[in-house]
């Protein structure tokens, strides 16, 4: 059973993002499928996190991909403000201000969780449950950028892409 475009009527329809806007929803939606797969890894393979329903865990994952983009947004407009600034003061808030931002964002998403869900998302452990959070929020972050970087490979040709991890011979 072949269509006259020469593909299979089973094989899934290819589908291109032709705008921003279609860009940046598959960029979201990849990263809240991916942050649902390790939420819930974590829930399976952890006693430190716990979620009562699959339903819950698909809302949890959506929240924490809100809050981590706005505390990465956030820190991003004042590092670029500490950035126009040239003394050495200015490089020390820098760091100072996107470390402060990073780790205590995480208290504010911590008491996000418990406010949006209460006692069917926990983080417990060490901490009230908050390393237990970093751990999910710094696995969540590198599977993100895991997926991006074997994506942007993915979309370099043949000819330019390195597949010996930088120190091969090329052809």
């Amino acid at each position: 059973m072949e269509k006259a475009d020469n593909h299979s009527v089973f094989e899934p329809v290819l589908v291109q993002a032709v705008n921003n806007r279609q860009r940046l929803f598959v960029r979201y939606y990849l990263a809240i499928l991916i942050d649902l797969v390790v939420l819930n890894l974590f829930v399976e393979y952890s006693d430190h996190v716990r979620i009562d329903s699959f339903t819950t865990s698909l809302f949890a994952a959506i929240l924490l991909q809100v809050l981590l983009r706005l505390t990465i947004a956030i820190e991003h407009r004042v590092a670029a403000f500490f950035k126009a600034m040239q003394s050495r003061f200015a490089v020390f808030m820098r760091y100072f201000s996107a470390w402060l931002l990073l780790f205590g964002s995480k208290f504010v998403i911590l008491e996000a969780i418990a406010f949006a869900f209460g006692d069917k998302v926990q983080f417990v452990g060490r901490f009230h449950g908050l390393l237990a959070l970093i751990l999910v929020i710094v696995t969540m972050l590198l599977a993100e950028e895991v997926t991006a970087r074997i994506y942007r490979w993915l979309g370099q040709s043949a000819d330019t892409r390195d597949t010996t991890g930088g120190e091969g011979i090329r052809p």
